[in-house]
């Protein structure tokens, strides 16, 4: 298995391939994504956001993740990671920790001082996960949908 950056630093797509086989793995995690896949992932890259993925056997992705590296007042530099998703028959294999790994790296590299992320209450398998890999819970996280305007 391998790590494959399918952005570089600057947001661009560098593996349009593997970015194109991504999605089934990644709508398991995000069954509401909007249709045109590529073309919404490369707007969320012009923002900051970051893709890798997990590949076997040459070409076929077996993990997704989104992740972003930025400054807070909280935690200095950070890097969060949005989505971190395996492919559901390759679970407990060994995939999501060689992500975290490649994230402890980056961090690293990058000179980033915390990693996060946000996981559903519902998810209890992947807390188990996450605590294994070191994490702990230091907050909560509020949020309230704001209600969009219509202009005519």
């Amino acid at each position: 298995m391998r790590i494959v950056d399918i952005t570089n630093e600057q947001g661009e797509v560098v593996e349009p391939h593997m970015l194109a086989m991504a999605e089934p793995v990644h709508r398991q995690l995000r069954p509401k994504l909007p249709e045109n896949y590529p073309d919404n992932m490369r707007k969320l890259f012009s923002t900051g956001g970051r893709m890798i993925v997990a590949v076997e056997d040459e070409d076929t992705v077996v993990g997704v993740s989104i992740y972003r590296i930025y400054e807070t007042t909280f935690d200095g530099k950070r890097l969060f990671i949005d989505d971190l998703v395996i492919d559901e028959d390759r679970r407990s294999k060994g995939i999501g920790k060689a992500m975290m790994a490649h994230f402890d790296a980056l961090g690293q590299r990058e000179g980033c001082d915390m990693m996060s992320l946000e996981s559903g209450t519902h998810r209890l398998q992947t807390h188990k996960f996450y605590f294994r890999e070191g994490m702990v819970i230091t907050s909560f996280s509020f949020r309230k949908p704001i209600a969009k305007t219509t202009t005519n």
